[in-house]
């Protein structure tokens, strides 16, 4: 968020996050679960949004000591309509609520020549066109406020290649980097702030077609400098750095935490 006359002094700080709150959708698991649990440990409380049950992330939430606003939501095919009312039913729960992580997502794989509307639309539409729904209702609120604010878009290594038999979904990730630095160059002047995770490969259910042949997994693991596939839990730092004070001169901006995969 943009920097203030409040503003922290010290550089630890920077990254503290009490009193404010974060929405994190896709929260039930893997990386938007890390990132959500990362963001309590930091301070903020939570509001969660995922289509799966989120009784046991609010129960690990709440044992770091924050609140959790748990909301179980489909976000497939939203409309302005319904990305207002969530945002507004977070705001209702949470005034304080400034940070917005945009990481629910789906993959559809398959040869692009076989690849079906239903799939393309699909993916297009949960990656790409639900974070732009979801971000617009957010800065349009915190806006009429006058509240600085957050907007972090997990993209992906993908927004940087093509990737194979995953056409809809890099396209989605591209466009998402796109839409990130677009959004950027509206919004900040007024105190939203939009910025983007690119992870590499990690340890998530999204990954499993390629854990599946061992060969594939190490000689994929072999071009990462980190010589290791990523966990969810190396998104904590990158998630609390782009919420929090720390990064408050810095959007439109991509970091990635790919293991040095993307510099080979």
């Amino acid at each position: 968020m943009q920097p203030s006359r409040d503003r922290p002094s010290s550089s630890l700080d920077l990254f503290r996050l009490h009193g404010r709150t974060a929405i994190v959708t896709g929260a039930a698991r893997g990386l938007g679960r890390a990132m959500a649990l990362a963001l309590a440990e930091a301070g903020a409380d939570i509001v969660a949004l995922d289509a799966a049950p989120l009784a046991e992330l609010a129960r690990e939430v709440e044992s770091r000591g924050a609140l959790c606003h748990a909301h179980q939501a489909d976000l497939r095919s939203l409309s302005p309509a319904a990305a207002q009312e969530l945002i507004g039913q977070a705001l209702s729960a949470a005034p304080d609520t400034c940070v917005l992580v945009n990481n629910a997502g789906t993959i559809r794989r398959g040869p692009a020549m076989r690849t079906s509307a239903e799939d393309w639309h699909a993916v297009i539409d949960l990656n790409l066109t639900t974070p732009f729904m979801l971000a617009q209702a957010f800065a349009q609120a915190l806006t009429d406020t006058g509240t600085p604010g957050s907007v972090i878009n997990v993209a992906s290594i993908n927004s940087f290649q093509g990737g194979v038999e995953v056409p809809a979904y890099a396209a989605s990730k591209h466009g998402l980097l796109g839409l990130t630095r677009a959004l950027a160059n509206e919004w900040t002047a007024h105190g939203v702030r939009v910025n983007a995770i690119a992870p590499g490969y990690m340890l998530t259910d999204f990954t499993a077609a390629h854990r599946q042949d061992a060969t594939k997994y190490e000689a994929m693991r072999d071009r990462m400098p980190a010589d290791r596939w990523g966990d969810a839990d190396d998104l904590a730092g990158a998630v609390v750095y782009l919420a929090s004070y720390a990064s408050g001169y810095v959007t439109g901006s991509v970091l990635t935490v790919d293991g040095g995969w993307l510099a080979r």
